[in-house]
């Protein structure tokens, strides 16, 4: 069982950054891809970024890349989401993600192939 605790969210005025942390309870987390989601209200839940095992290969949706960047910790169990120029369109509970079933890869922009989720922790962004 892996448990995942998000923290590092808050209220930012537009064109403000906040990190995001996500540490992980588990021994072997070099062994799970990790993933940041996130879900505004009345929207379906949308990949941010994911990072593989080693930290080596990352992942962004389309729209967050430049702004977003996804990092992680092994030693620390910690996986991070540094967010830049944040715009009010960027207000979600954002929650990580982790798959232990395969390697980085497209499949990882889908929410089903997760298997551990954490709460979320809500980022608010005012214009």
């Amino acid at each position: 069982q892996v448990q995942l605790v998000e923290s590092g969210g808050g209220l930012v005025q537009a064109g403000g950054s906040l990190r995001l942390s996500c540490a992980a309870s588990v021994r072997t987390f070099r062994n799970y891809v990790m993933g940041w989601f996130r879900q505004a209200p009345g929207k379906e839940r949308e990949l941010v970024a994911a990072i593989s095992r080693s930290g080596g290969s990352t992942y962004y949706a389309d729209s967050k890349k430049g702004r977003f960047t996804i990092s992680r910790d092994n030693a620390e169990n910690t996986v991070y989401l540094q967010m830049n120029s944040l715009k009010p369109d960027d207000t979600a509970v954002y929650l990580c993600a982790a798959d232990n079933d395969s390697s980085l890869g497209s499949v990882h922009r889908n929410p089903n192939a997760y298997d551990y989720w954490g709460q979320g922790t809500q980022v608010t962004v005012s214009s």
